[in-house]
């Protein structure tokens, strides 16, 4: 019975928050496309300062051995973008007269592609115009950190269904409506690049199925896995500020008119303010 509770519970927790995120991307908002990548930065940086590496400092682990956690997965995240970036360089570049310039100056080609990015975006043209040919070079950051997340979010929520139902079931739902602005922000990274709406949601709902993984491993192993539980925290967090600063922060830094400067500060606003608002709501309901 806590079994099939704890499923029932980290699906709704993992699955549920995408397509409620979707929902409010791709119908509520999605005339506002052109700025979701203010809204992802922030959301993204919010829910990393703001949720997951408090919650993580304030176990018993370490301080130097968090710090130095979220130094690797920085460098490890890092190391998978340049990976993407040479892969997806060496299919699209290749026979180009500037493929080796790509593969030795990731730099370069990562402005390039932010001044195309932004320049389109001030344009109103949000759609195609904004998308390149390549992936977006966040993607497999993005949905790596998810898995990580989304793992530990599913041990959180066994551990409390395995202390009280009721507190369960409260810890899936907070879990749900905190997850709710980062998996924007998530769609938004997907959505820079040539994936369709639905080819983003299914890649974020399969990282938020593994919520149900986690909690499965979570009802086996709870006493074991509580101890690295703050580990799993830095690693996703690494994440979501690696793509905030590496990614999506570059492709707003260009010349624009103070009307549109003010337009993405208010959306980078409204993305942190989300996961605050958020945040402050579940942890009342606690």
């Amino acid at each position: 019975m806590t079994l099939l509770a704890i499923l029932v519970g980290t699906l709704v927790a993992g699955i549920g928050s995408v397509w409620v995120a979707a929902w409010l991307s791709f119908g509520v908002l999605s005339r506002y496309t052109q700025h979701m990548l203010s809204l992802a930065a922030g959301a993204l940086l919010a829910t990393s300062f703001l949720h997951l590496l408090p919650e993580a400092f304030e176990s018993e682990a370490g301080a130097h051995a968090l710090f130095l956690t979220l130094l690797l997965g920085l460098l490890f995240f890092f190391l998978l973008d340049k990976a993407e970036l040479w892969h997806h360089g060496h299919e699209h570049h290749h026979g180009d007269g500037h493929g080796h310039d790509d593969h030795g100056h990731g730099h370069a080609h990562h402005s390039d592609k932010s001044v195309a990015h932004t320049h389109a975006d001030a344009s109103g043209h949000s759609d195609a115009a904004a998308r390149p040919v390549e992936s977006p070079r966040g993607q497999w950051a993005v949905l790596a950190g998810d898995s990580v997340h989304c793992f530990g979010d599913g041990i959180l929520i066994a551990s409390a269904f395995i202390a009280d139902i009721r507190l369960g079931v409260i810890a899936a739902l907070a879990v749900m409506a905190h997850e709710v602005p980062h998996h924007m922000g998530d769609l938004a990274v997907l959505r820079q690049g040539s994936s369709s709406r639905q080819a983003a949601i299914v890649k974020v709902s399969m990282a938020g199925a593994i919520t149900a993984f986690g909690g499965a491993v979570g009802y086996v192993l709870v006493d074991a896995l509580h101890d690295w539980l703050p580990y799993f925290l830095v690693v996703a967090s690494s994440s979501f500020v690696y793509v905030a600063l590496a990614d999506l922060i570059p492709q707003l830094q260009t010349r624009l008119s103070a009307r549109e400067t003010a337009a993405q500060i208010i959306w980078l606003a409204v993305g942190m303010g989300m996961v605050v608002l958020v945040s402050t709501v579940a942890g009342h309901s606690h």
